[in-house]
C-alpha cells in the first residue's frame, strides 16, 4: 500500500482502473433512466408520520398529534395511570392510543411509543449524545419539552422534561447551536419571540423578535410560521419568514443583517409552506461560504381562496442566496411545476431531492389539491435551466402532514399525509395516509454497484473503540472500491434533520477535507480525513459519514464530532 494526496485522487484511481482494462466512461450511462424507484415498506405504520427523525441507532421516530382520534395501537393504561378498557368511551378516547412509533430500519417493523402531551406541529433538534430534544406543540403540550434517547434494545420511550418553555410554541422551528447542547426555538402562532433551551440562568425568559411581527400576515394565517432557520458558518442564525430574511447574532441578541426580499409574489412559510435548505458547506473554501435555497410556496390569497373551495396555483420559483460575505442577491430558478407542502433533503452526493407536496392551495385541513407525485432532483452545480430532473412518480399522494428523511443506505423514507383533523379514510379527496414508502435513488441501482464504495469502516484508534472525534482532528476510514471508473472520490458528513411541515430542521452537509489516500492492488482504500474545524461549522453530535465515488455514495456510517476531551 502507498499513500498520496487526495488532490491527485482522480488521476491515480483512474490509472489504477485503466491498468485492469477499464476506460473512463465505461458502464456509465447517460442521465436517461436515472429516475429512481419506489418501495412500499409497510401498509400501515399505525400513526400518521407528521413528524419524523432518523436516530443514530438506525431507527426512525414518527409521531402525530394526540388528538387525531384512535390510532392502530391501543394502550393498556393512559398516561395518568388509569386503565384503558374495552368500553365504548375508552375505545374512542385518544389518550388510550399511542400516537408515536419507532421504525426499525433493519427489521422493517414499528413499535408504539407513549406521548404524555400533544406534540402537534412542534419542533425538534438532536443533542450531542444523539438525544432528540423535542419542543412545543398544542394546548397542554405547547410549552412542554420532551426527550427521546435512542437505544438498541427497543426499551426506550419518550420522557417529558420537568422544565418548560417560556412561551407557547405551536408551529415554531428549532436549531441546534454551536454552544454545547443549546437549542434556539423561534416563533410560533401568535408568538413573536425566540428562546433558548436550556436557559443559562434561572430568570432567563424569551427575547422579542420584531422581525416576526413585520412578516406576519394577520389575515392569511401568518405566512411566517415554521420559519426557516439555518446556522451560518460564522455561528449566526439565518431566519427566513414569509418573503424576508435576517441574520441574527444570538450572543448579542441583535439583528446584524437584513437581506433582500426574495423576488416574486406569494409567500414561502406556513401556511404557504414552501421549503428551504442550506446547501452543502465545503472544505475547499474552509467552510466559509454559506448559501441557502428556498423553493415553492403558495400564491397570495391562497388560504382565503381555499376556504371558499378555490385552490390557487402554487409557486414554481426557487431562490438561492449566499448569506456569508457582503454581497447578497437572490438568484432565481424555476421548478418544472408549481409546488408546496414538499420536503427538501440533501442526498449523499450533494444533490437536493424535492419530494411530497401539492401543486395548488396551501397548508391546513383540506386546503390543497393536485398532489405532486413526481420528485425532483436539483443539481446545484449544473448550469441555470439544467438543474432540475423529474424523477419516477409515486401512486400515493403525500399532502399536508407528510414527511421524509434520508436513511443511512441512501434511500429516502416517506410517510404520513393527513389533511383532516381526525383519521379519515372515506369520502374525501385525500384520505389519511398510513402507508410507509421508500424512494430509491438511481445510485442504488444494480448497474452502479461496481461504482459504489463498500465495506466502509472508521478507524478510531485506542483499541478500535468508537468515540467522538475532536474538531480539526484527523481520522482514518477504510473502504473497498470496485472496478468502476471514477471522476472523483469525496467524503461527506450529514446531520440528519427533524422533519415536519415541509422543513427539515437542523439538516446540514459538510464536504470534508481528505489529507491523504492510500490504495492496494486488491481494491482496498484508506483515507485520512480531517474533522470539521469548529462547532460553528458542525455543531456537536452524530453525523452520517459517506464516501462518494463520483456521484455514487456508499452506505453511510455514524460518526460523532465534538470538542476534544481533556
Amino acid at each position: 500500500m502507498f499513500f498520496l494526496s487526495c488532490r491527485k485522487i482522480m488521476i491515480t484511481i483512474l490509472l489504477f482502473l485503466l491498468s485492469f482494462g477499464f476506460s473512463n466512461g465505461a458502464n456509465v450511462r447517460s442521465s436517461e433512466g436515472r429516475i429512481g424507484q419506489w418501495q412500499l415498506l409497510l401498509n400501515n405504520t399505525g400513526v400518521v408520520g407528521m413528524h419524523m427523525a432518523l436516530t443514530y441507532k438506525n431507527t426512525v421516530i414518527m409521531f402525530d398529534q394526540t388528538g387525531a382520534g384512535k390510532s392502530s395501537y391501543q394502550l393498556r393504561r393512559r398516561f395518568n395511570g388509569s386503565r384503558c378498557t374495552t368500553s365504548n368511551h375508552d375505545l374512542m378516547d385518544s389518550t388510550c392510543y399511542a400516537h408515536s412509533v419507532e421504525y426499525d430500519i433493519s427489521t422493517n417493523k414499528v413499535r408504539p411509543l407513549r406521548l404524555d402531551t400533544d406534540p402537534w406541529c412542534s419542533s425538534g433538534s438532536f443533542l450531542s449524545n444523539g438525544t432528540l430534544l423535542q419542543t412545543g406543540g398544542y394546548e397542554r403540550g405547547a410549552k412542554r419539552i420532551r426527550l427521546y434517547r435512542p437505544c438498541g434494545n427497543h426499551q426506550c420511550d419518550w420522557i417529558q422534561s420537568k422544565k418548560s418553555l417560556s412561551d407557547e410554541r405551536w408551529y415554531a422551528s428549532s436549531q441546534i447551536l454551536p454552544e454545547h447542547d443549546r437549542v434556539v426555538v423561534v416563533g410560533g402562532r401568535r408568538v413573536f419571540t425566540y428562546e433558548f433551551v436550556p436557559k443559562t440562568s434561572p430568570g432567563e425568559k424569551s427575547f422579542e423578535l420584531p422581525f416576526l411581527h413585520h412578516t406576519n400576515d394577520r389575515n392569511a394565517g401568518g405566512n411566517n410560521l415554521y420559519p426557516f432557520l439555518h446556522l451560518s458558518s460564522d455561528g449566526n442564525l439565518f431566519v427566513f419568514a414569509n418573503r424576508d430574511s435576517i441574520l441574527l447574532n444570538l450572543r448579542r441578541n441583535k439583528v446584524i443583517k437584513t437581506f433582500p426580499r426574495i423576488p416574486g409574489q406569494g409567500s414561502r412559510n406556513y401556511p404557504s409552506s414552501g421549503s428551504s435548505v442550506l446547501l452543502p458547506l465545503d472544505h475547499r473554501d474552509n467552510f466559509t461560504k454559506a448559501e441557502v435555497m428556498v423553493c415553492g410556496g403558495s400564491s397570495t390569497g391562497a388560504l382565503k381562496a381555499a376556504g371558499g373551495g378555490r385552490f390557487l396555483q402554487g409557486l414554481r420559483s426557487c431562490g438561492r442566496m449566499v448569506i456569508s460575505g457582503n454581497k447578497h442577491k437572490w438568484d432565481m430558478d424555476y421548478m418544472p411545476q408549481p409546488r408546496l407542502l414538499h420536503d427538501m433533503l440533501i442526498l449523499p452526493n450533494g444533490k437536493i431531492l424535492i419530494i411530497n407536496g401539492a401543486k395548488q392551495g396551501c397548508a391546513g385541513y383540506d386546503n390543497a389539491r393536485n398532489a405532486s407525485l413526481e420528485p425532483y432532483l436539483y443539481s446545484p452545480k449544473k448550469k441555470l435551466g439544467k438543474r432540475f430532473t423529474v424523477l419516477k412518480s409515486t401512486k400515493i399522494a403525500r399532502m399536508y402532514h407528510s414527511s421524509a428523511t434520508l436513511l443511512p443506505d441512501g434511500r429516502v423514507l416517506v410517510a404520513g399525509g393527513n389533511p383532516h383533523g381526525r383519521y379519515t379514510f372515506n369520502n374525501v379527496a385525500y384520505p389519511t395516509e398510513l402507508r410507509l414508502q421508500a424512494f430509491v435513488p438511481y445510485y442504488m441501482e444494480r448497474r452502479y454497484h461496481n461504482l459504489r464504495p463498500s465495506n466502509l469502516t472508521i478507524e478510531y484508534g485506542h483499541g478500535g473503540e468508537s468515540h467522538a472525534i475532536g474538531y480539526g482532528n484527523e481520522f482514518r476510514v477504510r473502504f473497498w472500491l470496485g472496478k468502476g471508473p471514477s471522476n472523483e472520490v469525496g467524503f461527506s458528513a450529514y446531520a440528519p434533520p427533524f422533519t415536519t411541515h415541509s422543513f427539515a430542521m437542523n439538516q446540514r452537509m459538510l464536504k470534508l477535507r481528505c489529507k491523504s489516500l492510500g490504495r492496494s492492488g486488491d481494491g482496498w482504500v484508506v483515507a485520512v480525513l480531517e474533522a470539521p474545524p469548529s462547532p460553528h461549522v458542525a455543531p456537536s453530535g452524530y453525523y452520517l459519514l459517506t464516501v462518494v465515488n463520483g456521484a455514487i455514495p456508499s452506505v453511510s456510517l455514524w460518526v460523532q464530532f465534538a470538542h476534544a476531551l481533556a
